[in-house]
């Protein structure tokens, strides 16, 4: 017969520690794209129709170029720590690390190809 108290028996199924931490990232981060992404939508709207080099020009400007580079990085580090919350809560195992591990290099690639486009083109 085996005698396991209450706290043995929960030790490891609750918390992981990191939880409050993981809410308020998406919560910060969520505010900071709340407050970018309609500027970067109207910025990025009006030079719909606009000729190649009016397009390069209006992206050249530092406070344009900056806003876009932010959109970038914030927003898919929100999507990466989503996808992640959202596989955990779904996946089990190997193929819970498996797929966070890929939709993580998923975000990181078109952050990195994002910014590679943005330095490339306004060059």
């Amino acid at each position: 017969m085996r005698y396991i108290t209450d706290h043995k028996r929960a030790t490891g199924l609750g918390s992981a520690g990191t939880g409050t931490t993981k809410h308020w990232f998406m919560q910060v981060t969520a505010v900071i794209l709340a407050v970018l992404v309609p500027i970067f939508l109207y910025l990025f709207g009006s030079a719909i129709g606009f000729s190649h080099a009016q397009v390069v020009e209006r992206f050249s400007n530092p406070f344009t170029a900056l806003l876009t580079a932010a959109v970038l990085v914030v927003g898919l580090r929100h999507f990466a720590a989503g996808t992640a919350t959202m596989i955990e809560d779904y996946f089990k195992g190997g193929l819970r690390k498996a797929l966070i591990i890929l939709t993580t290099a998923f975000s990181y690639g078109l952050m990195g190809m994002g910014l590679y486009a943005l330095v490339r083109f306004t060059v």
